[in-house]
Formats: structure tokens, sequence, C-alpha cells
């Protein structure tokens, strides 16, 4: 799946084009390199999330097309 299409069904980021953005402006990384929208998110990946001054680090536990709202802390731990 995606990087951009993952970060929002697992809702790190609410919506595609803004994880899209993210990814443009490489605020987002994949074991610790740089990653594009369309880097493609496999089980046991570290994505790391830089939000202005805060940065969120988490673990991909699972891929999915589809999630309801209650399944998605499922998909990641935050380290």
């Amino acid at each position: 799946m995606r990087l951009d299409k993952y970060l929002k069904v697992s809702r790190l980021i609410k919506r595609r084009t803004v994880a899209n953005e993210a990814c443009d402006a490489g605020r987002v990384s994949v074991n610790g390199k740089p990653a594009r929208a369309s880097y493609d998110v496999k089980t046991g990946d570290v994505i790391e999330i830089t939000f202005g001054n805060k940065t969120v680090k988490a673990e991909v536990l699972r891929v999915a097309e589809t999630v309801r709202k209650e399944e998605t802390a499922d998909m990641y731990k935050i380290l």
C-alpha cells in the first residue's frame, strides 16, 4: 500500500492530500530515510512524521485497505 494512503487509513494523518504534501515536503521518513508518497509500506517499517516541533514515530503492525475507526490502533504502535 502507498505511504500516503496508509497514513490516511491508519488515521496518523487525517487526509491523503495532507499526507502527500507532508511526504513531498520531506517531513515523513521510513526506516530513517526520507520517503516519497509512493513508497510501498510493509509490516515492520518504522514511520517518523514531523509536525512542526513535534515528532511522531510509529511501527507498522498491519497493512489493510479499509479499517473501521475502532481498529486503527491495531495498525501501528507508537514508539
